[in-house]
């Protein structure tokens, strides 16, 4: 097994890695099956009442847990959820209050196994005896006259010590570009996440980031890109 820090060293310089599809599958020891049964879980997402007048069809879910240096983790009470790093003055501060994970999502193994491998990453930026972290899965759905916007409040950060984008499904999709940017806005790394497994990992507290607008590629049939965001932050 190819070593994580041949990638997560990374972290620490330039602020961001990207973890390949087969590699992630390695580290988590999933095949097709857990993972089909995994992407499942995002048809049970539910509306993002929260974007005003974009126009864009976002669907998601939250979870907050507690996370041990051992990958040992706790579910926390649901609460509402807040991006206290957003530059964009309009989520600054905002509590929203989205479904909690279902009890499958919450139980599945591949969740527990990205959470481990989360803490091990997150381990060359800082080591606190529990993180905080905010789960975020995302289905955007973009049709022939209406895109979907992953990020509509445009280039930020989450307030957080690590970020984490994990493609889960992509289907009848072009765009949705991921693109890292230094603080000053300069850019400093993008790519699309085509292949479902590929990992995109980035210290939140030196880097800036948005992914740009989902197209449908067949315009007759409707799109959608699944990513499960985690987010690690020090208490």
């Amino acid at each position: 097994m190819t070593d994580l820090a041949s990638f997560t060293r990374q972290l620490t310089d330039p602020g961001v890695c990207l973890i390949p599809a087969d590699e992630t599958a390695r580290q988590l020891g999933t095949g097709p099956e857990q993972w089909a049964a995994f992407d499942r879980h995002w048809d049970e997402l539910l509306p993002d009442p929260y974007l005003r007048s974009s126009g864009t069809v976002r669907l998601r879910r939250y979870g907050h847990m507690g996370l041990r240096r051992s990958g040992e983790w706790r579910s926390r009470p649901h609460d509402a959820f807040v991006q206290p790093g957003n530059t964009n003055p309009l989520y600054i501060g905002e509590e929203r209050h989205f479904a909690p994970l279902t009890e499958a999502f919450a139980a599945d193994p591949v969740l527990a196994r990205l959470l481990s491998l989360l803490a091990e990453a997150a381990a060359v930026l800082a080591d606190p005896p529990e993180w905080t972290v905010k789960i975020h899965p995302f289905r955007i759905v973009a049709t022939a006259g209406r895109s979907g916007e992953p990020t509509p409040e445009g280039v930020h950060r989450d307030g957080v010590t690590l970020v984490s984008s994990l493609l889960v499904d992509r289907r009848n999709a072009v765009g949705g570009e991921s693109a890292v940017y230094h603080p000053d806005g300069t850019p400093l790394f993008s790519t699309v996440l085509e292949q479902p497994g590929t990992l995109l990992l980035g210290d939140d507290r030196s880097t800036l980031h948005e992914v740009s607008a989902v197209w449908p590629r067949a315009t007759g049939q409707p799109a959608h890109r699944d990513v499960l965001v985690i987010t690690l932050a020090e208490p």
